[in-house]
């Protein structure tokens, strides 16, 4: 692990019930489902981050809606500082622009996730159920 703390950015994208996810691979949680994200540049405010993230990975237009949570995450010989943000649908088809990245992009009922989830979005989707907006470990 390297001593060096990044900013994570997650997009939990809601529609009719359902997120995106895809199934992710060549870096850190491969084989594991997750939404959207990315690290937050310097000097970028979140609410760019989530929709330039979108943007590069879907080429869909969402709106970033509201913080879901925050956490301290140190998994995948990592260590992140995380933030999640849901957000709305505007237009646009899922395209995997980053095939190096992700197998595909599926909508899921948020009431039954395939599994196994990235670390992050499982923390986000759990905020999103129960509230909690802050996990420590």
């Amino acid at each position: 692990m390297r001593n060096i703390v990044k900013v994570g950015v997650g997009c939990m994208i809601l529609k009719d019930g359902k997120v995106l996810l895809g199934k992710r691979k060549g870096s850190h949680g491969a084989g594991e489902y997750a939404w959207t994200g990315g690290h937050l540049e310097f000097g970028e405010r979140i609410k760019e981050c989530v929709e330039r993230e979108v943007k590069e990975e879907t080429g869909m237009k969402v709106k970033a809606l509201k913080f879901l949570c925050m956490s301290n995450i140190i998994k995948y010989d990592k260590h992140y500082i995380d933030i999640q943000i849901l957000t709305k649908h505007l237009s646009g088809k899922p395209e995997v622009l980053e095939p190096d990245r992700i197998e595909g992009w599926n909508w899921y009922p948020i009431k039954k996730l395939p599994k196994p989830m990235f670390e992050m979005s499982k923390r986000a989707v759990i905020a999103y159920k129960t509230g909690k907006y802050y996990f420590s470990k």
